[in-house]
């Protein structure tokens, strides 16, 4: 039986094609400027945008690029069988650039007040997949009081691997190991 099997008839998962090329300029340090002008239908590139502007503090900024993200990651499902509902499993990686484009439009939503919007991306990244719904909005021991989609350099630290007590993230945030593994995507600093 596979992992992602649908006991209950609905949907299969989706699963996109992969597409190495953005991820790894990405992971090698190319601004995400220059990845989303060389594969402007990444979802991840704009997701990435999307969170550097975020954290920035830029959030209509981000909000457009989070935007950007979700719409050429609904294309791009389309393209791969998806008929509007069904998993979207995040354990699967190229699924992992719509996945965060999804859940920025939802941060950035709640940001400038459009509430709607925020509770129908959060209910759709959940649906799509928990496991996405809970890595990508884990709220670290000690951040009580913190608004859900707050900027948390503290949980990038630890998503990008660059957490000093590395091995205490798991215990912080169940929800980012799978297997044994932490869920990770590549992250750079800001370069325009």
């Amino acid at each position: 039986m596979s992992i992602h099997e649908n006991l209950l008839g609905g949907p299969a998962p989706t699963l996109l094609p992969d597409d190495p090329g953005p991820r790894e300029l990405i992971a090698s340090g190319a601004a995400p400027t220059e990845v989303a002008k060389k594969f402007p239908a990444s979802s991840l590139a704009w997701a990435q945008l999307s969170d550097e502007a975020f954290e920035a503090g830029r959030v209509v900024e981000s909000y457009a690029y989070a935007r950007t993200g979700y719409h050429r990651g609904l294309d791009a499902l389309r393209r791969a069988g998806w008929k509007g509902h069904g998993p979207v499993p995040f354990e699967h990686e190229p699924n992992r650039g719509f996945l965060r484009a999804l859940h920025a439009l939802a941060r950035a939503a709640q940001a400038i007040g459009e509430q709607e919007e925020y509770e129908r991306c959060t209910a759709f990244l959940r649906d799509s997949s928990p496991t996405a719904a809970d890595t990508l909005s884990c709220t670290p021991a000690g951040a009580a009081g913190r608004p859900p989609h707050a900027p948390r350099p503290d949980r990038e630290r630890r998503l990008n691997g660059a957490d000093p007590a590395g091995s205490h993230a798991a215990a912080e945030c169940r929800s980012l190991a799978t297997d044994g593994r932490r869920l990770a995507y590549p992250r750079t600093s800001v370069r325009r």
